[in-house]
């Protein structure tokens, strides 16, 4: 009977996870390609370690995989967010049929103000790679 369980976790776990995989394929911008792999492969890859505690049944190997999925799911999301942060930062276009941006011009401001002017020739010397003041020079 348990194998039965384990055998289904594991078909779940994989469909999860082809479901992230479609997702990633088909969807049209970072955002919802994000959301999809995300949800999908949280889901998936803990339907995975449900199945093999399930199949071993011993507490060891439970134990693991319970804090495993725990460490998924709770980097996972944080993970998500800071790609997604990251990529409206970046100005990576939304989707054109997009109907509503959340973020609007809440972080115009902190865009402007992540903006550095090019370096000229006069401070190209004097500034590394990052913009900031080179101390050799």
């Amino acid at each position: 009977m348990t194998d039965i369980i384990a055998a289904l976790l594991m078909i779940g776990g994989t469909g999860f996870m082809l479901v992230a995989a479609v997702g990633l394929l088909r969807l049209p911008d970072l955002y919802t390609r994000m959301h999809a792999v995300t949800k999908a492969g949280t889901l998936g890859i803990g339907l995975l370690l449900v199945s093999a505690a399930v199949s071993f049944g011993e507490v060891s190997v439970t134990a693991r995989a319970l804090l495993a999925i725990l460490f998924v799911f709770l980097t996972a999301p944080v993970s998500a967010h800071m790609i997604g942060r990251a990529g409206y930062l970046g100005t990576a276009p939304l989707w054109g049929e997009t109907v509503f941006d959340d973020w609007g011009a809440g972080y115009e401001e902190v865009r402007r103000e992540g903006e550095k002017e090019p370096p000229t020739e006069t401070n190209a010397r004097t500034q590394d790679v990052y913009g900031t003041p080179d101390s050799a020079a």
